[in-house]
Parts: structure tokens; C-alpha cells; sequence
């Protein structure tokens, strides 16, 4: 399954549902997405995309009287985890990809990282930089 090759609407309409507390109608998914948007979403377009995105097993849907609600099968989290391990399954040899990454990230999120890799080996969390603050919790 492709899941870093959605389209703009599939995106849009995951992160409706991401943030939505529950499942939703079409109609309350069109609602929120006609907010943001400057030409406003056809309720047909909106049902053909999710009932797309429930094939690739991104939501799900139960009946609701003659309709159905969407929700999302994993949370964002969930969905950008498995995106990145996915993409690091791609290389024959992780090393250099494991480096790049850990190059790249902001010194916030690498030093969150080694904390989370220290906690799971059963470590102290990584001594941290004077002045640093730690970033909000993601949890």
C-alpha cells in the first residue's frame, strides 16, 4: 500500500477526520473541508474519495441510518510511523539513511528522539544542552 502517494482531497479529508473526535458523516466532512477551502467540495466527490480511502484501508465506515460514517483506521501518529518505516525498509543498508535522518532534524526533535531510544534501551534520557527547554509532550 502507497501511503505517501495520496492525493490533496484524500489528504484533506484524513485530516479532517484525524482531528475530529469521532467518526463523521460525509456532509460534517464536507462542511469542515468547504471551510478551508476556496472553491467548495461536491458532496459526490467527497463520498467517491473516502469510499477511495476505505479501500486502501486508511478509514472505515458503519451505517448509519441511510448513510455512513468515516473514521480513521490509525491515528496520524500511527500513519507517519509506519510512512517512515516504510521508507526506511525501502534501503538495503539503513545506515546512511538512519545518519541523514539524524543530520537533518531540527536538534529539538533529534535530542526527543534520543530520549525516546534511551528509555527503550532502559537508559537515562540523554543529558541535555544548557538553556534547552524541552519541547511540548507529544502524548
Amino acid at each position: 500500500m502507497d501511503f505517501v502517494n495520496l492525493g490533496p482531497l484524500e489528504r484533506a479529508i484524513m485530516d479532517v477526520l484525524w482531528d475530529a473526535k469521532e467518526s463523521l458523516l460525509i456532509r460534517e466532512v464536507q462542511a469542515l473541508l468547504n471551510q478551508r477551502a476556496e472553491k467548495p467540495w461536491a458532496y459526490t466527490t467527497i463520498q467517491t474519495v473516502a469510499e477511495r480511502l476505505v479501500r486502501k484501508r486508511l478509514l472505515f465506515r458503519t451505517a448509519e441510518r441511510k448513510a455512513f460514517r468515516y473514521g480513521a483506521t490509525k491515528s496520524r501518529e500511527e500513519h507517519l510511523t509506519e510512512l517512515m518505516l516504510t521508507a526506511l525498509a525501502e534501503s538495503p543498508d539503513r545506515s546512511p539513511v538512519l545518519s541523514r535522518f539524524a543530520q537533518s532534524v531540527d536538534l529539538d526533535d533529534a535530542l526527543r528522539l534520543l530520549d525516546e531510544l534511551a528509555r527503550r534501551a532502559g537508559r537515562a534520557p540523554a543529558e541535555q544542552p544548557p538553556g534547552w527547554v524541552p519541547p511540548p509532550s507529544v502524548d
